[in-house]
C-alpha cells in the first residue's frame, strides 16, 4: 500500500521542506498538501519552489492539493470566514474561483494529479441557487485544471450541500464528466453509513480521506480509535482503486510545543494498522 498522509496534520504549523523529510524518512511515499496560506503560501513562487525541491529531494510524490475553504487565518485558528465555490454572492464566488485558481497554478511548477475541493461548508444548505453557483464556478475551474493536468475531486462533507446522493445528483445533472469524487470515510460516516456511501459515490471516486470518528463529531481520529468498521471500508475502497489518503487532526497529545517526530509516529501506527487490516482481507491495497 502506497502511504499517503494529508499534511491537515500540521495545519497549525508551517509546513517545512524539514518537516517533509521526517515524513518520508518515516516511510511515507507521498503527500497531500493542504493549502492554507499560514500553514503552506500557495500565493508564495518561492514557497511552491522550495516544496518542489524537497519533494524531489525526499523522493516523496505530491497526490494532491486540497483547495483552501476559509479566507486567510492564522496559527492559532481558522478564520470561520468561509470560501465558497457556491455562494450566491457573485463576488464572493469570483473571489472563491480566483484563490483556487491560484492553487491551480501551481501545476506548472510543482505537478500535482488532484485537486480536492469542498462545494461550501457543513452549514449550507442543498439549495438549488448553490449548485447553480457552484456549477458556474466548476465550470471556469475545471479549464484552468485541465491546462495544468489536475483533476478536480469534489469531497463529501457533513451537512446537507454535498453529501453522498446530492453530489451524485449534482454530477449527473451538470454532465461535469472530467469531474470525480474524493470519498470521505469520516464524513461518511457522520452521515448515511460509510457503505452506503461508497456505492453512491464509487464509480467517480479516486481518492479518500481516511480517518476515524465516534459518530457524532468530525474528529479526524486514527483509524480504529472511533467506530468505523475499518475491514470492510478498506476493502470497498481498494476494490475501486482508490488511493487512501490518511488525513488526521492534530491531537492535544502530538501538538506544539510536541516535535513534529511524535505526530508522525502516530501516522505511522495507524498506516501500520490499515496495512494489517488489508493483509487480513487477502486485499493487495490501494
Amino acid at each position: 500500500m502506497l502511504r499517503i498522509l494529508s499534511s491537515y496534520l500540521f495545519i497549525h504549523r508551517k509546513f517545512t521542506p524539514e518537516m517533509l523529510g521526517e515524513i518520508a524518512r518515516s516511510g511515507v511515499g507521498a503527500i497531500e498538501i493542504f493549502c492554507s496560506r499560514y500553514h503552506f503560501d500557495y500565493r508564495s513562487a518561492e514557497a511552491a519552489a522550495e516544496m518542489g525541491a524537497a519533494l524531489r529531494d525526499s523522493n516523496v510524490s505530491l497526490h494532491a492539493l486540497h483547495a483552501p475553504t476559509e479566507r486567510d487565518s492564522g496559527p492559532a485558528r481558522h478564520s470561520g470566514v468561509p470560501l465558497s465555490v457556491s455562494d450566491p454572492e457573485r463576488g464572493r464566488r469570483l473571489e472563491a474561483v480566483d484563490e483556487i485558481r491560484r492553487v491551480l497554478d501551481l501545476a506548472e511548477h510543482l505537478p500535482f494529479r488532484y485537486l480536492v475541493l469542498h462545494l461550501g461548508s457543513s452549514r449550507d444548505e442543498a439549495d438549488p441557487r448553490r449548485y447553480d453557483a457552484a456549477f458556474s464556478s466548476l465550470e471556469r475551474l475545471r479549464i484552468f485544471a485541465k491546462q495544468g493536468g489536475v483533476t478536480i475531486a469534489i469531497e463529501n462533507t457533513p451537512g446537507q450541500l454535498a453529501a453522498p446522493d446530492k453530489l451524485r445528483q449534482f454530477i449527473t445533472e451538470t454532465r461535469l464528466n472530467d469531474v470525480r469524487f474524493c470519498f470521505d470515510v469520516g464524513h461518511a460516516h457522520l452521515g448515511d453509513g460509510v457503505m452506503p456511501s461508497l456505492e453512491i459515490m464509487s464509480d467517480l471516486v479516486v481518492t479518500a480521506h481516511v480517518h476515524d470518528n465516534n459518530g457524532f463529531k468530525d474528529e479526524h481520529l486514527a483509524p480504529f480509535s472511533g467506530n468505523i468498521e475499518w475491514p470492510p471500508a478498506l476493502a470497498a475502497l481498494t476494490a475501486v482503486d482508490s488511493a487512501l489518503v490518511l488525513e488526521l487532526k492534530e491531537q492535544p497529545a502530538y501538538a506544539e510545543p510536541a516535535p513534529p517526530s511524535v505526530a508522525i509516529e502516530a501516522a505511522r501506527a495507524a498506516f501500520d494498522k490499515m496495512e494489517e487490516a488489508l493483509d487480513s482481507a487477502g486485499s493487495p491495497g490501494a
